[in-house]
């Protein structure tokens, strides 16, 4: 409890401080430089969360693609493998019928 009482003391000291800061022209000069700077590094950062946002969804959209390609050759395979395997059947069924 001792911790948060310190916590909140020093946001508030810090409020105070900073408003004391920006009453002073240079201070004021201080603090908006400061806050461009936090604005020019908040939005690189989201630029580049984008960026790597739009380059992991180009790449799950290329596995997706290869991975229902790979299952459609697996069908086909399997479908073959199918009809071999019936037309074998039906060939022995035929041989082994008794002749008249």
């Amino acid at each position: 409890m001792k911790n948060v009482l310190w916590f909140v003391l020093g946001l508030v000291g810090g409020f105070v401080a900073a408003h004391y800061v920006n009453k002073d022209p240079r201070g004021h000069e201080v603090l908006a430089d400061l806050d461009a700077r936090v604005t020019e590094f908040t939005d690189r950062i989201g630029e580049a969360y984008r960026e790597q946002e739009s380059r992991i969804d180009g790449i799950a959209a290329e596995v997706k693609d290869a991975a229902a390609a790979a299952l459609a050759s697996a069908k086909d395979a399997a479908s073959d493998v199918g009809d071999t395997v019936k037309d074998a059947a039906d060939a022995v069924r035929e041989a082994a019928k008794p002749t008249d």
